[in-house]
């Protein structure tokens, strides 16, 4: 089997390769139309699945691409496959935000092991290291909800249980950031720009190659009931061990 230190130049090639031309797509390529499931979409987001999946193809043939736009319904995923949201935030893609990234993930039963997340129109790039050692999860930053800024995203559905959470987080949380993009939500857990993250409702490739990314940097990453996080889970939770136990606790009450 392929190795991650081998698997991560693909993956990053396969990004750059989609970003140089996102990066000159303009006009017909930013307008935006909606799924059957009311989510938005662009001839943008299936180029660039597009783009992504032809080079993995060519460098790990035997890896299955699983894109948002090209995946069957409620779909099993494969043992072992990448995972790819050719444009997370695309609400914010459409409207000329520069808060929307490409990611990218390999992941093997269901868990997300390599991950890169690009956001074009910042010139950032965030990847794991496969030759660093699996870190324990760190407590850095503050365990109080008081304290604490917390990113949320995946909220448009309007389910009253989302609702409660979010009335109830607003009173307790010292701030709330809504980014628009569940990949850069978790970057922002990796990075430290948020103390914790809570992903509503998460498809696997809004988040794979997050989680890869918050625990490649020693951050907790959970799912409903503080459980470790599926795919099929309701909700991710991201943070310090003490604000995810927080936030979990809330989200269950809810």
């Amino acid at each position: 089997m392929t190795g991650l230190q081998e698997l991560l130049p693909v993956a990053e090639r396969a990004v750059d390769d989609a970003v140089d031309w996102l990066l000159t797509a303009s006009g017909e390529w930013t307008e935006r139309r909606f799924k059957a499931s009311g989510e938005e979409v662009t001839d943008s987001d299936t180029e660039v699945e597009a783009r992504v999946s032809r080079v993995l193809a060519a460098l790990s043939p035997t890896v299955p691409v699983i894109g948002e736009e090209s995946a069957p319904p409620h779909g099993q995923l494969p043992d072992r496959c990448w995972l790819l949201d050719p444009i997370d935030g695309t609400m914010n893609f459409a409207r000329g935000s520069p808060l929307y990234a490409v990611s990218l993930a390999y992941v093997e039963d269901g868990v997300p092991l390599l991950g890169v997340v690009h956001a074009p129109a910042l010139g950032r790039r965030w990847t794991t290291d496969p030759t660093a050692r699996v870190r324990a999860a760190e407590a850095a930053g503050p365990e109080d909800l008081r304290h604490a800024v917390v990113g949320v995203s995946g909220t448009g559905s309007g389910a009253v249980p989302a609702r409660r959470f979010l009335g109830r987080l607003q009173g307790e949380a010292y701030r709330l950031r809504m980014q628009g993009s569940m990949a850069l939500d978790l970057v922002g857990v990796a990075e430290g720009w948020f103390d914790a993250c809570v992903c509503i409702a998460p498809k696997p490739w809004d988040v794979a190659a997050g989680v890869a990314l918050c625990r490649d940097r020693g951050r907790t990453v959970v799912g409903a009931a503080g459980n470790t996080f599926g795919f099929d889970s309701p909700v991710l939770v991201a943070g310090t061990p003490g604000l995810v136990q927080a936030l979990v606790n809330r989200w269950e009450e809810s």
